[in-house]
C-alpha cells in the first residue's frame, strides 16, 4: 500500500450548493469551507469529500465520451425507492437504471450511482 484514500474532490462551479447536496445525500456535514475549497465528511471520519471551486466547469454527460463522467460516488443503499425519492429531491437528475445500481447527476452534473442488492 502507497497511501490510504483521504478525499474525493469534485470540480463545480457551484460548490456551496453541491457540497449541501451532498452532506444530505450522505449524512455528512461541512466540515471546513474557504472560498475555492470546502470539506464535507463525518466527524471523526477517515475520509472527506471536497469540492473544488472550477468556474468554466463543463458537467460531463453520462455516458457521452465526448463529456467523460471524469469520477464518479457508488453510495450503497438499503431501499432502493426510499433512497432514489429522496436523492432526487434534493435535487438529483436520473440518469440510468439497472438490476443492481440507479445513475443520476448531482446538481453540478456529476455522475453518481446508488448501488442496492448483495
Amino acid at each position: 500500500m502507497v497511501g490510504r484514500l483521504r478525499t474525493v474532490v469534485l470540480d463545480a462551479a457551484d460548490i456551496a450548493t453541491l457540497a449541501r447536496f451532498y452532506c444530505e445525500l450522505l449524512g455528512m456535514s461541512i466540515l471546513s469551507e474557504q472560498d475555492h475549497w470546502i470539506d464535507i465528511g463525518a466527524p471523526g471520519g477517515s475520509v472527506l469529500v471536497s469540492f473544488q471551486h472550477a468556474p468554466d466547469h463543463v458537467p460531463p454527460r453520462w455516458p457521452d465520451p465526448a463529456h467523460p463522467q471524469q469520477a464518479h460516488l457508488d453510495v450503497r443503499v438499503e431501499d432502493i425507492e426510499e433512497a432514489e425519492r429522496r436523492t432526487l429531491a434534493l435535487g438529483a437528475t436520473h440518469l440510468h437504471s439497472d438490476t443492481a445500481f440507479r445513475v443520476y447527476a448531482d446538481p453540478a452534473g456529476h455522475p453518481f450511482c446508488l448501488v442496492f442488492g448483495e
